[in-house]
């Protein structure tokens, strides 16, 4: 499969068979150890991939660091949400070097992809701004993640939309999307309101 190792391949469909997991469950009340051990679990198992396959170290240390990012996300308290943001922060910004570190990386990029830059700042003020108002004694660690995940999204630009390379955009603006809509699920929608039951 895709050409890797025998090992490499189990490993890849042990990872999808828990996200596909967390999928089916991460819709229940509560923070439970289930939740923890399969989205924490995939994700480690993609940096064993990448350990194995890939000669780019920063590439294994960032999902590692995302996979510590969810163990302490899927648990509540204030600790853990602050653990949470630094591990998160750490893989964005082993992400944003490895993005400039490629060779095929441009910086002029950027400055040719400007509405969508843009629209990132945009996201990002709109973000900082809500959070602020609403996340109360957590807003501190929200308001430092917020540049972090933004400026991580904005190098992506930096990679030509090429082979698998056209990939890394789309995954980096779908993190910073489902952050915006975890920072709503967390510090804005109240309880009860109707679009939990799509933002699990």
């Amino acid at each position: 499969m895709f050409g890797w190792p025998n090992d490499s391949t189990l490993l890849f469909i042990a990872a999808a068979f828990l996200a596909l997991c967390y999928l089916a469950i991460c819709g229940r009340p509560g923070r439970a150890w289930l939740k923890t051990i399969t989205k924490t679990t995939s994700v480690a198992l993609l940096a064993l991939i990448a350990f194995q396959l890939s000669s780019m170290m920063l590439l294994v240390v960032a999902l590692l660091a995302c996979a510590i990012g969810d163990f302490f996300l899927s648990r509540k308290g204030t600790e853990e949400f602050v653990s949470a943001v630094g591990a998160f922060s750490f893989g964005h910004l082993s992400y944003a070097a490895l993005f400039l570190l490629h060779p095929s990386a441009d910086l002029q990029r950027v400055s040719d992809g400007w509405t969508l830059v843009l629209a990132l700042f945009l996201v990002g003020a709109i973000m900082l701004y809500v959070l602020f108002l609403k996340a109360g004694p957590l807003r501190w660690a929200a308001l430092f993640y917020v540049p972090v995940v933004v400026a991580m999204g904005i190098l992506a630009t930096v990679l030509p939309p090429v082979g698998a390379i056209a990939l890394v955009l789309p995954a980096a603006l779908l993190f910073v999307f489902s952050d915006f809509i975890l920072a709503q699920e967390m510090f804005v929608l109240p309880e009860d309101h109707k679009l939990r039951k799509v933002t699990p």
